[in-house]
C-alpha cells in the first residue's frame, strides 16, 4: 500500500520525542540508549559545523551531532533544557553509538500503523529521505526520523575520515 510507512505495518511503536525550532521530531525508543543533559564536547578539526565534537561515555567515544544545525535551522544558545540523547545507529552492518543534540525532550509516544503516514514527495527540491513518516498523535504532528539514514548520509562520512582524531579524544 503506497500509504504505509516501512518499519510501521506491525503493532504500534514508541517514539521518543524532542523539539527543534519549534516542531516536534521522533526516534524509535528502542535506538535510544540514554538522554544526557548538555556537556562540554572535545572537538574533531576539519569537520562540520554540525559536528559537535565528541564525548568519552563510560570508556565509548561518541560523536555529537547539532541535529538543529543539521538541518539548516537556525542556530540557538544552548539551555536548561538543551539534551543530548545517545542514540544505537546501524552503519556498514555494524551498531554505532551516537549523540544528537536536540532543543528539549518531549515525551514519548506509542504510534498506531495508521497514524504514520509517509513523508510528502517534494521532488528533488527538498530531500525527506530521512524522515521515516509524518504522525498525528492528541493533534500534534510529529516528524518521524530514519535516525540511520540521517546519521549515514552527511555525517559519518566526515568521522570515519578521522578516526586518528575520533581515537586521539580517548586519551
Amino acid at each position: 500500500m503506497q500509504d504505509e510507512v516501512p518499519g510501521t505495518e506491525e503493532a504500534a511503536s514508541q517514539y521518543l520525542t524532542f523539539i527543534l525550532a519549534g516542531e516536534e521530531y521522533g526516534v524509535d525508543i528502542l535506538r535510544v540508549q540514554e538522554i544526557k543533559g548538555w556537556e562540554r564536547v572535545t572537538p574533531i578539526p576539519n569537520t562540520p559545523e554540525y559536528i559537535k565534537g565528541v564525548i568519552n561515555l563510560r570508556g565509548t567515544i561518541v560523536p555529537i551531532i547539532d541535529l538543529r544545525q543539521r538541518f539548516g535551522l537556525e542556530w540557538k544558545e544552548y539551555g536548561p533544557t538543551t539534551v543530548v540523547i545517545v542514540l544505537k545507529v546501524n552503519s556498514d552492518d555494524r551498531e554505532r553509538t551516537m549523540g544528537i543534540v536536540v532543543d528539549a525532550v518531549s515525551e514519548v509516544y506509542d504510534i498506531q500503523p495508521e497514524e504514520a503516514k509517509p513523508a510528502p514527495d517534494f521532488g528533488s527540491v527538498v530531500d525527506t529521505d530521512s524522515v521515516r513518516g509524518l504522525a498525528t498523535v492528541d493533534g500534534k504532528m510529529i516528524i518521524l526520523l530514519d535516525i540511520d539514514h540521517l546519521i549515514n548520509n552527511g555525517v559519518l562520512e566526515y568521522l570515519d575520515g578521522d578516526k586518528a582524531a575520533v581515537q586521539g579524544a580517548d586519551d
